[in-house]
C-alpha cells in the first residue's frame, strides 16, 4: 500500500450519514484529490475489492456494515471558471457542502440555485441524485462535470446528455456508471436571473412577504424558512429528507384514483403524466407520527422517515416496507424510495 494512501479499517460510519445510523467500514479512505483514486487503481492490495462512494450520507441507508472500500469524497474549492452564452459557469468540488455552495453564488450575486437552498449532502451527489425542489432540478442549471473512470483510470467531462438526468435518476446510478467517481460539478447560472416561482408554496411565501421583485438571497431565505418549518435537522433528528419519491403516473391512473379519492394530491407533468404527492398517500394510510421500534415517519412531514433515536437501518427498512406496503394496498401505487439501501 502507498504510504501517502491513507486507508483506514473497520471505521464507523456514523458520523457519516443524515440518519445518524451506526455501520461500520471494512476499510474506508477519505478522497481529496483524483489523484489518490490513480494511487488506489495502483494498489494490488485492494484490487477487486468492492467500492461504494460516499458523499454527505443524506442520501442512503446503512441496513449493515459495508463490506467494501468506502471512497468518503473531501474534494474541496470552489470558483467561477467562466462564461458562456449569458451564464456564469461556477464548479465546485465533490465534497464541498451544498448549501455552503448554494451560499457561496449568492455571495457572488449570482441567482439559479436559491431554490435548491439547504438540501442536504454535497456537490458531487446533487447531479447523481438529480437533486430538485420548489421547481427546480440540478438539470436545468447543469453544466458539466468531471469524473474518474475507476475501470481505466481515465477522467474525463461529462455534458447533461451524458449525464442522462432523470427523475432523481442520472446515469451514475446504472450499470454503465458505477465505475465513474465524480470529481467537481460545474453550474451555469444567468446573468438575466428571474425568480422561479412556479411551485405554489413558495409564491405564496414571496406574496406573503411583500416581495414584488425578490432577489435571489430573499428567494433563498424564504425556502430556507419553508424547510425548517416542514423538515427536521438532520443534526437533531436523524433522516434523509423526502425518503420516497413521488410516483409518476399515466393519466388514465390518475383519473381513476381522483374518482375515488376526490382529495388526491397530483401535478400534471409536461408530458401528460401525472405525479401524485406521496406525503399525502402516506398520510391517508395513517403513518404520519407513528414508530416501528426506534424509527418512525415525521409528525409534521409523511414523507420523512425518521431516527428517533438508537434506531437500526433494517427498522428503518421495515419501516419503508410497510409503508410501501400500506400505499400499494390501499391504491394501488407502488412507492420507490429515495435513498440507496446498503
Amino acid at each position: 500500500m502507498p504510504a501517502d494512501l491513507p486507508i483506514e479499517h473497520d471505521v464507523s460510519l456514523q458520523a457519516f450519514n443524515t440518519f445518524g445510523l451506526e455501520a461500520r467500514a471494512r476499510h474506508y479512505l477519505r478522497v481529496t484529490s483524483d489523484t489518490q483514486l490513480e494511487q488506489l487503481r495502483a494498489d494490488a492490495a485492494f484490487e477487486g475489492v468492492p467500492r461504494f462512494v460516499l458523499g454527505g450520507g443524506s442520501n442512503v441507508l446503512l441496513t449493515r456494515d459495508v463490506e467494501a472500500l468506502v471512497l468518503h469524497m473531501a474534494i474541496r474549492g470552489r470558483e467561477i471558471v467562466g462564461e458562456e452564452n449569458g451564464k456564469v459557469l461556477v464548479r465546485a468540488g465533490a465534497g464541498e457542502h451544498w448549501h455552503g455552495f448554494v451560499d457561496y453564488t449568492l455571495a457572488q450575486g449570482l441567482g439559479g440555485l436559491e431554490n435548491l437552498s439547504l438540501i442536504p449532502g454535497t456537490v458531487g451527489a446533487a447531479p447523481i441524485q438529480n437533486i430538485g425542489a420548489y421547481g427546480l432540478e440540478t438539470k436545468d442549471v447543469f453544466h458539466s462535470l468531471t469524473v474518474f473512470d475507476m475501470g481505466n483510470g481515465v477522467r474525463r467531462t461529462l455534458n447533461a446528455g451524458e449525464c442522462r438526468f432523470g427523475y432523481r435518476d442520472s446515469v451514475f446510478k446504472h450499470a454503465d456508471g458505477v465505475n465513474l467517481v465524480v470529481l467537481d460539478v460545474t453550474f451555469a447560472l444567468p446573468r438575466a436571473w428571474q425568480p422561479n416561482l412556479r411551485y405554489a408554496e413558495l409564491a405564496q411565501a414571496v406574496e406573503t412577504a411583500g416581495f414584488t421583485a425578490p432577489t435571489p438571497r430573499q428567494v433563498s431565505d424564504l425556502v430556507v424558512a419553508i424547510r425548517r418549518r416542514k423538515l427536521p435537522d438532520p443534526a437533531e433528528i436523524g433522516n434523509a429528507g423526502s425518503f420516497f419519491k413521488n410516483p409518476v403516473v399515466p393519466p388514465a391512473a390518475c383519473a381513476a384514483l381522483l374518482a375515488r379519492f376526490p382529495q388526491l394530491v397530483h401535478h400534471v407533468q409536461p408530458d401528460g403524466s401525472e405525479k401524485l404527492a406521496a406525503g399525502w398517500l402516506i398520510d391517508q394510510c395513517g403513518w404520519k407520527g407513528k414508530s416501528l421500534g426506534a424509527a418512525g415517519v415525521y409528525p409534521k412531514q409523511a414523507l420523512v422517515l425518521v431516527n428517533n433515536g438508537g434506531a437500526t437501518g433494517a427498522e428503518v427498512q421495515a419501516l419503508a416496507h410497510a409503508i410501501q406496503r400500506d400505499v400499494l394496498e390501499r391504491f394501488g401505487v407502488e412507492l420507490e424510495p429515495e435513498p440507496v439501501f446498503v
